[in-house]
């Protein structure tokens, strides 16, 4: 059995004169002082890759840094998937008897550490050496198209997905670590400028400085108790001009894994975190597994459905295209509000008293997919 005995974050956005390391170090130990435990407690490290610090030995670099002598330590790239690719290791890793206490930890100076054109470059690497980047596209190029495929294919609008960048925003504001904080009305997200077409401004998420932890543990540590139930992975293509089914991009298959393991199913789950780098990512992600239906993702959030007092709270710390994304921990952030609502330490974010949680990431252009379910015991 594995606990998410501790979580950490700093604050995101903009930290000039921050560096990757001293992110990890900040959010490791927010991380170990919740979980309560030492240095000497921690005989587990993985770190996600990060683009401004691209070492060969990540993880054992942050550890003799922070002063830890793991007994296993390595780096993991699963794109935005890594997160909670890192968690499923890391449980994996405890549950087996092979760790007591894994650190996990994401963190970057994505924002402050390279220029915009060094960071859309870096980013852009993920499309096919022959078939896409030599044509110049990017990171938001990708999810355009497949947001106009998407759109054409199952009727959703522009409208809907500026629906859903409203009301991510709207929890942000909530979240004094946020990013981005300053509300803004639907017809400001119609009209921001645009990226590529049909994603606007808006509808990406910001290039954020911040890093995320959290500690994995055998046995609780504390009053915290929350577990993993479940986890489950699908890879189905790396490039997106690989894709054979846009209604089949892997994220259910995942799902079904981790509801499997877990032996729930999706009317269990009481609570979302559910990867968003764009709008298209979070409205594909919601309806190909299920939670809500092809096309209606955009009139769930006019409903309300995703609020703290909806039927399916989501995202409430903001997201990333809220909270902010520095890589690796952009996704983490969504593991560690769902710890935090399951444990009832969100403050004004608080939706109830959830005793499950979904959570999703995805890697790449919709392309690597890891969730996992949580449970309060």
């Amino acid at each position: 059995m594995a606990y998410i005995a501790g979580v950490g974050t700093t604050r995101f956005g903009q930290h000039p004169g921050s560096t990757t390391s001293g992110l990890m170090a900040d959010a490791a130990r927010l991380a170990m002082e919740d979980a309560g435990l030492a240095r000497r407690d921690i005989d587990g490290v993985l770190c996600g890759y990060a683009t401004t610090m691209p070492h060969i030995m990540l993880a054992t670099v942050f550890a003799e840094s922070f002063g830890l002598r793991p007994a296993y330590a390595h780096a993991m790239q699963a794109g935005g998937a890594t997160g909670v690719a890192m968690a499923m290791l890391a449980s994996i890793l405890v549950d087996s008897g092979r760790c007591k206490a894994v650190l996990i930890v994401g963190a970057e100076n994505r924002a402050s550490g390279q220029t915009r054109d060094q960071s859309i470059q870096t980013l852009a690497q993920a499309g096919h050496p022959d078939y896409e980047v030599p044509y110049g596209a990017t990171i938001p190029a990708y999810y355009g198209l497949l947001a106009a495929r998407y759109m054409h294919q199952f009727g959703l609008t522009q409208e809907d997905l500026a629906s859903l960048a409203v009301v991510m925003r709207r929890h942000a504001a909530r979240h004094p670590e946020a990013h981005l904080r300053e509300p803004f009305t639907f017809e400001q997200a119609m009209a921001s400028k645009p990226i590529a077409l049909p994603l606007r401004l808006l509808d990406c998420c910001p290039i954020s400085d911040g890093g995320v932890a959290m500690v994995i543990t055998r046995d609780p540590t504390n009053a915290t108790r929350v577990k993993v139930r479940g986890a489950g992975q699908a890879h189905l293509h790396q490039h997106i001009s690989m894709a054979r089914d846009w209604a089949d991009m892997g994220a259910r298959r995942a799902a079904d894994l981790a509801f499997a393991e877990a032996r729930m199913g999706l009317k269990d789950i009481q609570h979302l975190a559910v990867y968003d780098s764009f709008t298209i990512t979070l409205a594909m992600l919601l309806e190909e597994i299920g939670f809500i239906a092809r096309g209606k993702s955009g009139e769930a959030a006019r409903a309300g459905r995703f609020e703290i007092g909806g039927d399916m709270p989501l995202n409430l710390h903001g997201g990333l295209l809220s909270f902010g994304h520095c890589g690796v921990g952009g996704g983490m952030a969504h593991l560690v509000e769902a710890q935090r609502q399951l444990s009832g330490r969100a403050g004004d974010r608080q939706a109830g008293a959830p005793t499950t949680a979904y959570v999703h990431g995805d890697g790449g252009v919709m392309s690597s997919h890891v969730a996992m379910i949580l449970e309060r015991v």
